[in-house]
């Protein structure tokens, strides 16, 4: 309890504000005291569903705390930022109840795809309360000064996508994560693992940052439909080796199916990266951690199993529809999709028993 009361104080003392009480009698869930909110912060947020916060910061990593529900209504509140990353799961609170929750979140610019594709955003830190009845009472915001960081190395199926109805998997991760944790999502649509390495804001920017304790998610294949075997596999040993030499861990991710079905409710060879030169990438990247030793997420396993499982047309809600979302695509995900798509990555974080899993909420 002395940490939490320390942290929220050093907030407010970082942002100017006095620190004070300003829910006497209301009653508290989450840490067992009154937490001190910022008001010059929370002054800065408009709107009330959602609730918009902007500020100026430069690119980094920064501790957000925020303190949800009100003194006379109930909520429910999720919390997203940047270019629409799921940084909190839909918290309920009773009328009269607060709650505390912290998250550490990446700010980068652009802040959506590092090669700007869809937009390059706000410079700053971008915050939204929203939900079905987002209540916000105060918040508070530090600089971290050296977290564990989860990047993602990926393409369009991974990003941060800056516009709906597109969402990649990687936008709804930083959800099981509290504070001491920052993801930074380093996917980029339309790319293969060659091109990853070679695009300046891509590995050449991700690479140096990469400390020792941080782990890669490495996840390649949407876009290596004429990457021959030999290819592929050299440019994710080059990947994998750039990891470990700025002391990190790599962890390879096979890619999610695409969701397309033969005529006996079975995913087509091309659905499971078979690719048009014969490659079957997946067996690729299994045989390349197995001979170095790499930890592996058969994502791609995993996603079959559910598409398969739900059938041609219960699968649709995964994928972009043209009766839902005005857009037929049977490769990228809705946002539904996407959160089912990094739930499986979670499981597989866990069967590898990562060091991240204890920043898990």
């Amino acid at each position: 309890m002395r940490r939490l009361v320390r942290t929220c104080a050093a907030i407010a003392v970082a942002a100017g504000v006095m620190a004070s009480p300003a829910w006497i009698g209301t009653a508290w869930a989450g840490a067992g005291a009154a937490a001190v909110p910022d008001p010059a912060l929370r002054a800065k947020c408009t709107g009330t569903a959602p609730i918009t916060c902007h500020y100026d910061l430069a690119p980094g990593h920064y501790e957000v705390t925020v303190v949800l529900g009100d003194a006379t209504t109930a909520g429910v509140t999720e919390v997203q930022g940047e270019a629409r990353r799921v940084l909190l799961a839909p918290v309920t609170t009773a009328a009269g109840q607060l709650t505390r929750r912290s998250f550490t979140v990446n700010v980068r610019e652009p802040e959506g795809q590092p090669t700007g594709q869809g937009g390059t955003g706000t410079p700053g830190l971008d915050l939204v309360f929203t939900g079905s009845a987002p209540r916000l009472n105060g918040i508070g915001i530090a600089r971290a000064a050296a977290p564990a960081v989860l990047y993602l190395a990926g393409d369009s199926t991974v990003c941060d996508q800056p516009v709906a109805p597109y969402s990649g998997w990687g936008q709804a991760l930083p959800r099981y994560f509290r504070e001491g944790l920052s993801v930074a999502n380093y996917g980029d649509s339309g790319e293969s693992a060659g091109s990853f390495l070679s695009h300046s804001a891509l590995f050449p920017t991700m690479r140096p940052l990469i400390k020792r304790g941080d782990v890669v998610l490495i996840q390649f294949g949407h876009n290596d439909k004429t990457t021959t075997a030999e290819t592929f596999t050299a440019n994710l040993t080059t990947l994998v080796d750039g990891v470990r030499a700025r002391g990190g861990t790599p962890v390879l991710v096979t890619p999610p199916v695409r969701r397309l079905f033969d005529g006996n409710g079975l995913l087509t060879p091309t659905a499971l990266h078979v690719n048009s030169v014969g490659v079957d990438l997946p067996a690729r990247m299994r045989s390349l951690a197995t001979s170095r030793r790499v930890p592996l997420i058969d994502l791609t396993a995993k996603s079959k199993a559910l598409v398969e499982n739900l059938g041609p047309t219960a699968s649709q809600r995964l994928f972009l529809t043209a009766a839902n979302d005005g857009v037929t695509d049977n490769t990228h995900f809705s946002m539904a999709g996407a959160f089912e798509m990094s739930a499986l990555v979670l499981q597989g974080m866990r069967e590898r028993n990562l060091p991240v899993l204890g920043y898990l909420r």
